[in-house]
């Protein structure tokens, strides 16, 4: 932040699922880091799934190995963090 300018608004996340996919999940299950499981990768998405949604979205929420409470996301809902978990569902079911 420069003096007399104030700091620069964060961009909205949006009710999709995708912008905060793009904003915070992708940095990690585009390139498996940490053990993410890639979000092209169905065989490792197979046994997540089989959990359901809202155990996968409690994962995001409270965190998990490497993965920080609200998938690093602290400023989404939790009904953002459900659209995007949706998103990569949507992205990994056969």
């Amino acid at each position: 932040m420069t003096p007399g300018h104030p700091p620069a608004a964060s961009a909205p996340i949006g009710p999709t699922g995708k912008p905060l996919y793009d904003s915070a999940c992708a940095v990690c299950h585009i390139a498996g880091v940490a053990g993410a499981p890639r979000l092209e990768d169905q065989a490792a998405w197979a046994p997540r799934l089989e959990r359901g949604l809202d155990a996968l979205v409690e994962s995001v929420v409270k965190g998990k190995g490497a993965m920080p409470p609200m998938g690093g996301a602290a400023q989404a809902t939790q009904e953002q963090i459900r659209a995007a978990v949706q998103y990569m569902i949507a992205r990994v079911k056969p």
